[in-house]
């Protein structure tokens, strides 16, 4: 084996892509959600109002979320190469959003509460004061959320590039994939704008009409509307977390790569996520043939999603009886 290149037969494991316009505006948009939440507080305190102070503790919540995702970014860049990682470290970015969609129920129940509190205990407003603070906060929200948009940059190459166990590599782009760790952090900050949109319309109606109920009932609304969004994401995250992925179709499209080969058939098969779009599977086959392991990896290439695949083949013994 001493002439045997090893290095050429490595894998990255690191299927991540190289940009990182994510974590920048990641970082930026946890600085502006603190600049806003502190001069929400500051405000709170200064003016003796209990609604600037309950939105600023509100915003502190989002701000924390946000620096979570920015800093699984950093992890997860930092850590890229680290072998410990078995499949690179993609999924600390999945645990972020899924951390996030946590914290994001918690500000839900808070919000919930708070609201329903207020509907049976009416609080004296001051609507002026509010009503800028509700703009200026919707305003911000809104730029976070710009930048933070998925633009789903197609085109970038990966981090790592499929091996799959063969000697050649098999560069594979970026399909469009969600972040799910941006997509968290977008909901934050959506949330937020849903909350601030909300506020200004019980303002209104309140400084108007003499509406005071409106502002804890749009709260219940908004609080309600938040719980599908961080519903939705849990379920979303926590599928990855758990590999949960067997009803993918790329699953389905193994199988019937491989059985399409003569006498073969998969006896087990797993597949797992380890990018965005890309996938590992484990796959055992039974067959008459002298058929290798090779063979069958040559056929599954074609699957763009497979960036590492380990074959097992049962070769089972010709009947000469009859």
């Amino acid at each position: 084996m001493s002439d045997c290149d090893h290095q050429q037969w490595q894998q990255s494991h690191d299927y991540r892509p190289l940009e990182t316009t994510a974590e920048r505006q990641a970082w930026r948009v946890t600085a502006l959600s603190g600049v806003t939440m502190l001069v929400e507080i500051i405000a709170g305190y200064w003016f003796n109002s209990m609604a600037l102070l309950a939105d600023g503790w509100h915003m502190a919540s989002h701000m924390v979320a946000l620096g979570l995702s920015a800093l699984a970014y950093f992890i997860a860049r930092r850590y890229a190469k680290d072998q410990r990682f078995a499949f690179g470290t993609w999924k600390v970015e999945v645990l972020a959003g899924f951390a996030s969609a946590v914290m994001l129920t918690l500000v839900v129940l808070m919000l919930a509460f708070e609201s329903l509190l207020r509907l049976f205990n009416p609080q004296v407003i001051a609507f002026d004061m509010a009503l800028v603070v509700a703009v200026i906060g919707l305003l911000v929200n809104l730029l976070s959320a710009w930048m933070l948009r998925d633009q789903h940059e197609h085109g970038h190459e990966l981090g790592g590039h499929a091996h799959a166990d063969h000697c050649e590599p098999h560069d594979h782009g970026n399909h469009g994939g969600r972040d799910l760790n941006r997509h968290a952090a977008f909901i934050h900050v959506m949330a937020d704008a849903l909350t601030s949109v909300a506020a200004i319309a019980a303002l209104v109606g309140g400084m108007l009409f003499g509406w005071n109920w409106l502002d804890p009932l749009m709260g219940v609304i908004g609080s309600v509307i938040i719980a599908v969004w961080a519903k939705g994401l849990l379920i979303e995250t926590a599928m990855v977390l758990l590999d949960r992925e067997m009803d993918s179709p790329v699953v389905e499209r193994i199988r019937t790569n491989l059985e399409r080969q003569a006498d073969t058939q998969v006896t087990d098969l797993h597949a797992w996520r380890v990018g965005r779009t890309q996938f590992a599977c484990a796959v055992s086959v039974v067959t008459h043939q002298q058929t290798s392991a090779d063979d069958y990896k040559q056929h599954l290439a074609q699957i763009k999603e497979l960036v590492h695949v380990t074959v097992e083949v049962n070769q089972c013994p010709v009947d000469h009886q009859g």
